[in-house]
């Protein structure tokens, strides 16, 4: 299979210190990426330490709240009266994993995102450099490649346009949702 000239001329201005560069570059941006995750479940590790903590605690203790109960009455009333408690702090924790895997996510996006314009600006300098040094008659390919390469970026863009759309609304969702279990133990905890 054979090149079309603007292409042969694409792969002749990449370098082998570019290639170096740009290896060296991804292998510092995984790195840190590698360090954003290991922080991300570091913080996860500490938060299911401290619930489990709690947990320990708050069961012994409500275990010798059953224990010292006089009658099956006060019994039922000790256990209903947890519900709303237990709901409050399975929501607290699930928003405490929530915000740890956004904050994480988000720094994976930022990061994407920051090789994504990087890559395009390169993408972007070497089509120039083609464009300039192109042969007499390779003009209309140049302009196909130029115009393929904006339709491309225009797509990246709407997509993560999108994303961020769809991740917005999920926050959304998941906060509605978090409330509607809140009042609904609230009003099993009055009902108790």
């Amino acid at each position: 299979m054979s090149l079309h000239p603007p292409f042969k001329e694409l792969i002749m201005f990449i370098t082998a210190d570019q290639i170096s560069a740009a290896n060296k570059t991804n292998l510092d941006a995984v790195q840190n990426l590698a360090t954003k995750s290991f922080a991300g479940v570091e913080k996860l590790v500490e938060l299911n330490m401290a619930a489990a903590k709690a947990v320990i605690t708050e069961s012994f203790s409500h275990v010798q709240s059953l224990l010292a109960a006089k009658d099956a009455q006060a019994f039922f009333a000790l256990q209903t009266s947890l519900v709303a408690p237990l709901a409050e702090k399975a929501v607290s924790y699930s928003r405490h994993v929530y915000g740890i895997a956004v904050e994480t996510g988000a720094e994976f996006t930022k990061a994407a995102e920051g090789k994504a314009a990087e890559a395009q600006k390169s993408f972007n300098q070497v089509v120039e450099n083609v464009a300039k040094n192109a042969p007499v008659g390779t003009e209309s390919a140049v302009t196909v490649l130029k115009s393929a390469l904006a339709s491309s970026q225009s797509a990246i863009e709407s997509a993560q346009s999108a994303a961020k759309q769809a991740l917005a609304m999920a926050e959304s969702n998941i906060s509605a949702v978090t409330e509607q279990a809140l009042n609904a133990a609230a009003s099993v905890g009055k009902k108790a």
